[in-house]
C-alpha cells in the first residue's frame, strides 16, 4: 500500500497538473480520518462515517445531460430523461473542474463496474471530499492491484463545491448539473454531494453499451439466489423494497440495485450496495442494519441526542437517508457476482392509489405491459421536491437511467422470457385499504410471505382470481398473509370507492402507454387495463 500510495497517475488528461495534494488508492480507515479532519462527518458508534451530503439529498433528473454529438445524435433518447447538451458546454466545463481541482485537495480511485470480468468496464473518480471516496470504494467493483500507470477508461470528476455562474449560457438549467460524454468517456458531478449521482451516472452508461453494443438485458433491479441456483430478480425504483427483499437470510446476494443478464445468467454491476435506512430497525432487516459498521458510510442520518447512535427514524433533513457498504458486509453474499438465469421475477410497486393486489401473477404479454409501463410511486426525498409518494410510471422500473428508447430494453426481456420457463409476479409493496393517506402499507412480513411463497411454488397452486379492472390473476391464499390482504376491495370500507380509484388508475395506465402505442404488439396491447362502470356492482 505505501508503494501505491507514492505512485500518483498521471491526471494531465483531466486537466489536473497538481500532484502535491493528490490521495490515490486510499485506505478506507485514512479516508475516514480525513473525512472528520475536514468536518465532512463523524463516525457513529457502529463505526461507520456518517456524512452530510449539503444541499442535496437526493438526485435532481432535471439536472441530467448527455453531450449530443456524432456517437449519441441518432441512438439516444432524447427528451425530457435524456437532455442534450453542446460539447462546446462540456468542454468549458470540463477544464473548469480540473483547473478547480488544482487548487485542492483531492482523492483519486480506480475501480470497475460489472463482476462480469467480459462485459466490465474500468472507472477512475476523482473527488473532492474524502466520504464520496468512501462511496466509491464501497459501490464500485475494487481492483486486486490497482495500477496508476493504467488509465481506466471511464472517469469521473466529482466536485460538490463547483458551482456553475454562468448555467443558462451553457444550455443548463442549475448551477449543479450531470453530464455524461459518450465519446470522451467523461462524467462530470458538479455542484451537487449527493453520491447517487456517481452510481447512476456509471449505471446510465452502462444501459447504454451493454444493451447496444453487446445485446445484454442491463436491469435496475436486485438478485439473489439460493443453493440450487434458483436465482430470482427484484425491480423496482428507490424506495418500492428491492434492497429489503433481495437481503434475505436464507438466500444468498448477488447485488441489491443494477445487474445485466447476459447468455451465462446474472451478474452484478456493483461492488456493494445503496440501502435507503429510514426507519431501519435490526428486527425486520437485520442484514442491512449489521452491515452499517466501520468502513460503511451513512448520509443524511442523524444523532440521538447526546450520543452517537443513528436515529433511522429522523427524517428532519431527508427522507431519503442512505447507507452505502461493500457487499461482502452482507454475510452469504456472492462475492464474485455472479448468478444463474432467473427463476422468478419480481416487479416491485409501491401503489399509491390502494388498488393493485399485493401479488399477481401476469403472463408474458402483462409482464412486457408492466415492465414498459413501470408504474409505482416515487417515494418522499429520493428525488428533490417529491414530499409524499406520488404515482409516477417509469419506463422499465428506471426511465431516468435508460438512454435508449425503452422498447430496446422490453425487446430483449421479451427474449429472455421466451428462452425459458420463468415466473413473473407484479408485488405491491404500497398501500392497501385505501389511498396513501387513508389506507395503510402492506406489512413488512406479509410481503417476505409472498416472495417466499413464490420462490418456493406454493403460491402458484393457490386458486386464482382475475381483477375486473386491470386482469391481474392474484391468489386467494398464502401462506402466513391473511386472505383478505391478498383481495384488494374487500380491505376498503366502500367497494364503490374502491372500484372508482381503480378506474382512475386504469385511465392514467392506459393514457401512459399511448407513448408505446405504435411501437407494441396487439398482444402487449391486449394487456391493458379497462374502465368498467359496470364494476360497481361486482
Amino acid at each position: 500500500m505505501n508503494a501505491l500510495k507514492m505512485a500518483i497517475p498521471d491526471l494531465t488528461y483531466l486537466f489536473i497538473k497538481n500532484k502535491d495534494k493528490v490521495h490515490y488508492q486510499t485506505s478506507v480507515a485514512e479516508l475516514v480520518e480525513h473525512a472528520i479532519v475536514n468536518g465532512e462527518g463523524n463516525l457513529s458508534e457502529t463505526g461507520a462515517l456518517a456524512a452530510d451530503t449539503g444541499r442535496f439529498t437526493g438526485r435532481t433528473p432535471y439536472d441530467r445531460y448527455i453531450v449530443r454529438d456524432e456517437v449519441t445524435g441518432d441512438s439516444v433518447w432524447w427528451g425530457n430523461v435524456n437532455q442534450p447538451i453542446a460539447e462546446s458546454s462540456f468542454e468549458y466545463l470540463f477544464e473548469q473542474i480540473g483547473t478547480y481541482f488544482n487548487d485542492r485537495e483531492i482523492f483519486v480511485r480506480d475501480g470497475f463496474a460489472g463482476a462480469d470480468t467480459e462485459h466490465r468496464i474500468g472507472i477512475r473518480t476523482v473527488t473532492e471530499t474524502a466520504y464520496q471516496n468512501i462511496f466509491v470504494h464501497n459501490l464500485f467493483i475494487r481492483p486486486e492491484t490497482p495500477d496508476p500507470a493504467t488509465t481506466p477508461e471511464w472517469s469521473i470528476l466529482a466536485a460538490p463545491g463547483y458551482a456553475c455562474l454562468q448555467p443558462e449560457s451553457l444550455g443548463l438549467h442549475h448551477a449543479n448539473f450531470v453530464i455524461i460524454n459518450f465519446k470522451r468517456k467523461i462524467i462530470l458531478v458538479g455542484g451537487t454531494g449527493y453520491t447517487g449521482e456517481i452510481k447512476k451516472s456509471i449505471f446510465s452508461v452502462l444501459n447504454y453499451l451493454l444493451p447496444l453494443q453487446k445485446g445484454i438485458l442491463s436491469m435496475h433491479c436486485s438478485a439473489n439466489t439460493d443453493d440450487k441456483g434458483h436465482t430470482a430478480l427484484f425491480f423496482g425504483l428507490s424506495g418500492t423494497g428491492k434492497t429489503t427483499l433481495s437481503a434475505d437470510k436464507d438466500r444468498m446476494l448477488i447485488g441489491d440495485d443494477e445487474h445485466g443478464w447476459d447468455t451465462k445468467g446474472v451478474f452484478n454491476l456493483e461492488g456493494g450496495c445503496y440501502a435507503k435506512c429510514v426507519g431501519l430497525d435490526e428486527s425486520k432487516e437485520p442484514q442491512i442494519f449489521r452491515a452499517i459498521r466501520f468502513g460503511a458510510l451513512i448520509e443524511n442520518v442523524g444523532f440521538f441526542p447526546g450520543t452517537r447512535v443513528a436515529n433511522y427514524n429522523d427524517i428532519s433533513k431527508t427522507e431519503n437517508t442512505r447507507a452505502a457498504y461493500p457487499i461482502h458486509y452482507v454475510p452469504d453474499s456472492i462475492i464474485l457476482g455472479r448468478g444463474g438465469a432467473p427463476k422468478n421475477i419480481f416487479f416491485l410497486t409501491a401503489d399509491a392509489f390502494g388498488v393493485i393486489p399485493p401479488v399477481s401473477l401476469l403472463s408474458t404479454a402483462q409482464a412486457m405491459y408492466h415492465f414498459m409501463s413501470g408504474y409505482t410511486a416515487k417515494v418522499a426525498g429520493t428525488e428533490e421536491g417529491i414530499r409524499e409518494p406520488k404515482a409516477v410510471f417509469s419506463a422499465c422500473f428506471g426511465e431516468a437511467f435508460l438512454p435508449l428508447h425503452p422498447m430496446y430494453y422490453a425487446n430483449l426481456l421479451r427474449e429472455k422470457l421466451a428462452a425459458g420457463a420463468i415466473d413473473v409476479w407484479l408485488v405491491n409493496t404500497g398501500w392497501i385499504a385505501g389511498p396513501y393517506g387513508i389506507g395503510r402499507r402492506i406489512k413488512l412480513r406479509y410481503t417476505r410471505s409472498i416472495i417466499n411463497a413464490a420462490l418456493t411454488g406454493i403460491l402458484k397452486e393457490s386458486t386464482f382470481r382475475t381483477h375486473p379492472i386491470f386482469g391481474l390473476r392474484y391468489p386467494v391464499s398464502c401462506p402466513d398473509v391473511p386472505d383478505a390482504v391478498l383481495d384488494p376491495v374487500q380491505l376498503w370500507p366502500d367497494a364503490q370507492a374502491y372500484y372508482a380509484q381503480a378506474n382512475q388508475l386504469a385511465k392514467l395506465f392506459t393514457e401512459n402507454f399511448k407513448k408505446f402505442g405504435k411501437e407494441a404488439s396487439d398482444e402487449v396491447l391486449a394487456a391493458s387495463p379497462v374502465t368498467l362502470e359496470s364494476a360497481f356492482s361486482v
